[in-house]
């Protein structure tokens, strides 16, 4: 069975879809974090990925490597609240595990489990969290860990991912009953039970657009 690769043009396709995402569910995001937040995760997201697509078109000739360490950046710049340095990071780091240089290579599904573990990786260190708080890891963390489990376990690399986007979304849904210990959220104390966190949320959305774009 010959490996299943992702090529460059997926990575740089996943980006593209992601502007799309932070423009359509920029309201969305926003009402989630007003509920128990500042009210800017959405907006802050849509700021972030109009400067992605500004500079978009003379980043697609780097290696993904690059390309995504200039996304990266890009976020880290313009993002204010915690989205903008923790998806930051995340895109910086993303590149990283790639053994390919060259500027049309993409990746072995391999690479691309290792890519994400690397992403969800500096989220923890950068956010000093863990799963259980009401954050973006608690969609990330179930979601990566069953992307591996499920691939090396023998399933095919695109139902993983399928299956790696379920378990973000049950994380996700989890957050409803958690009293958050970070960020805003956690002054509200009890009141923030009973609401979706926000970074949950997109990370569960960011999480569907790399499985919608796997090619079969």
């Amino acid at each position: 069975m010959s490996e299943y690769m992702l090529s460059k043009d997926y990575f740089v396709q996943v980006i593209r879809d992601l502007i799309v995402l932070a423009e359509d569910r920029k309201e969305y995001f926003t009402d989630l974090d007003s509920a128990i937040g500042d009210g800017d995760h959405g907006i802050n997201l849509s700021i972030g990925f109009r400067e992605v697509n500004k500079n978009i078109e003379d980043w697609k000739g780097l290696s993904v490597r690059d390309f995504y360490n200039k996304v990266g950046t890009a976020l880290l710049d313009k993002v204010g609240g915690s989205s903008g340095p923790l998806y930051g990071s995340f895109f910086m780091k993303f590149g990283l595990p790639i053994k390919t240089k060259g500027p049309d290579e993409g990746a072995t599904f391999e690479e691309f489990i290792a890519m994400m573990e690397k992403g969800v990786e500096i989220i923890k260190k950068r956010g000093k969290s863990t799963t259980g708080e009401k954050t973006m890891l608690d969609t990330f963390v179930p979601a990566v860990e069953t992307l591996r489990k499920e691939y090396e376990g023998g399933t095919l690399a695109k139902e993983a991912m399928e299956k790696a986007v379920e378990a973000g979304k049950a994380g996700l849904e989890s957050t409803r009953n958690i009293v958050a210990t970070k960020g805003r959220a956690m002054r509200l104390g009890e009141r923030a039970i009973g609401h979706l966190d926000p970074g949950a949320a997109s990370a569960a959305e960011i999480l569907e657009v790399f499985y919608k774009d796997m090619p079969n």
